[in-house]
């Protein structure tokens, strides 16, 4: 036991320190993941084997990698799939994992490295949504129309390889493992049904939960941290991935609240990005062989290349098809294409069942999971890259400095600060939608009390209002730019070409 302990209190040292470190780099271009992963190679057994992967560790990864397909389960919004952008994103993913099994077959490389298997081909059809969440969140891609296109086609770049997991890798025949997944989503119905019914009702029974969520009695995060366990034991009974499980079990949750719930989610995220889900990564940082990824740097280097090729470029085409519905600049489209290539939970449970099964090798596993581990920190670096070039359109910029090559300062400063209106003007609009759902909010406030504070309230907003948009004037006038512009330019305005 003392030896769990020293591991698990290393381990959360090291989760602990890395979102201070990330804060303190520069531009903080490299995510916390990514240092989680790094350090758990450096401490664990391939390293300096400070840190043990005993059996205890292990369960507190699994359920780490559990709370982080719930969270991306969670995340997801049933009406998004039935949408429009929600059918591209499925069709562009049936492609994806069509191109892969392809070039995985054909081409020589793969079966030289040993890895032509059909995990591989899932493994590059992936895309790690809950990893991508936080960075999108951090960046303020969240409710955009990028954000919500890399939302709608990464669902399926995780959503896919789940049920390619489920059905493609079992060692059961075909009617057997259809009737086994008959039977788990016949569980997760039910489920779902269940708790549906009783909100509809309003049973007595419900309106206790509710009434105890945020008491010591913790009704609603009780029930939903059994709602998982409950379906990731099920998997294992039913010898699927506890991925599996873990996703549905977030899915099931979005179901029976639409709408959602910001104290249970807060909570949900305190205990797994707080504790769980770091012990995961670095777990998973410390099962790659430094090593033998060092010695197949051709293995590593093809399959990030092949993921970009595999995944980015369809995405990137199917936006590129869609301008009608989703009208995203040529730079915009790369971004979402460099952020859906994010790939690593899935590379990890694949390797993971395919080297137990035997159909690869643990070094090839190792590398592969190096490669996926690049990816977090390589493709939001690009994607950033890409999103903060866009508007400034250096296409546009190029042909003017050829037309007339003496004013390139100019033309340069000139596109920068269009750049800068932008940004200052997004931020303004989000500001607005921040504070229209806050009146919102408070319009719905009932009682006595409620009205009583309401005028106070509306006092606090307006001086926040008033601050808010001073600090973004201030920023405005040091650009040397004019802060009654930032109201005026319209939100598709793009810099004139001579």
């Amino acid at each position: 036991m003392t030896q769990e302990l020293v591991s698990l209190t290393i381990i959360m040292a090291v989760a602990a320190v890395s979102p201070i470190v990330a804060q303190l780099i520069p531009g903080r271009f490299i995510p916390q993941t990514v240092l989680l992963l790094v350090t758990g190679a450096a401490l664990g057994p391939y390293g300096l084997g400070v840190i043990e992967v005993n059996d205890a560790v292990k369960l507190l990864s699994e359920l780490g990698m559990a709370f982080l397909f719930l969270l991306a389960g969670y995340e997801i919004d049933p009406k998004r799939l039935a949408g429009h952008q929600g059918k591209v994103g499925l069709v562009t993913w049936i492609i994806t994992l069509g191109l892969a099994g392809l070039v995985v077959t054909l081409l020589p490389f793969f079966a030289k490295q040993g890895i032509n298997g059909i995990a591989t081909v899932i493994a590059l059809t992936t895309t790690a949504l809950g990893t991508l969440m936080p960075i999108l969140k951090e960046r303020n891609l969240e409710g955009t129309p990028i954000g919500d296109a890399i939302i709608s086609y990464g669902t399926w770049g995780e959503l896919g390889p789940i049920l390619a997991m489920a059905i493609l890798l079992s060692t059961r025949t075909g009617w057997q493992t259809m009737l086994v997944l008959g039977a788990f989503l016949t569980i997760c119905l039910l489920c779902a049904m269940l708790p549906t019914k009783a909100l509809k009702t309003g049973h007595r029974l419900y309106r206790f939960l509710t009434e105890n969520a945020n008491t010591s009695s913790q009704t609603l995060m009780r029930l939903t941290t059994f709602l998982l366990i409950f379906l990731v034991t099920i998997s294992a009974l039913f010898e699927l991935d506890a991925v599996l499980g873990a996703f549905a079990a977030g899915f099931i949750l979005r179901y029976i609240i639409p709408d959602g719930s910001k104290s249970l989610e807060m909570k949900l995220e305190g205990v797994g990005y707080g504790f769980l889900i770091p012990v995961f990564f670095v777990v998973s940082g410390a099962a790659i062989n430094v090593r033998a990824v060092a010695g197949r740097p051709a293995l590593l280097v093809a399959f990030i290349v092949m993921l970009m090729l595999i995944r980015a470029v369809p995405v990137y085409v199917a936006l590129s098809l869609d301008k009608r519905k989703n009208p995203l600049s040529s730079h915009h489209r790369v971004t979402v294409a460099l952020y859906c290539t994010t790939a690593l939970p899935i590379i990890v449970a694949v390797t993971s069942l395919a080297v137990k099964v035997g159909t690869m090798q643990s070094d090839t596993a190792s590398t592969l999971v190096a490669a996926g581990a690049i990816t977090v920190f390589l493709m939001p670096l690009l994607g950033s890259i890409t999103y903060q070039v866009a508007d400034v359109h250096p296409v546009t910029a190029v042909r003017e400095i050829a037309h007339t090559p003496s004013d390139w300062r100019t033309i340069v400063h000139e596109h920068a600060q269009v750049r800068a209106l932008l940004h200052h003007q997004d931020r303004l609009k989000r500001m607005a939608e921040t504070l229209d759902a806050l009146e919102e909010m408070g319009t719905m406030g009932h009682g006595d009390a409620a009205h009583s504070n309401a005028g106070h309230d509306d006092e606090y907003r307006a001086e926040l209002v008033k601050r808010a948009r001073r600090e973004i004037d201030r920023q405005l006038k040091e650009l040397g730019l004019d802060p009654q512009l930032t109201t005026q330019l319209p939100h598709n305005y793009r810099y004139p070409k001579n």
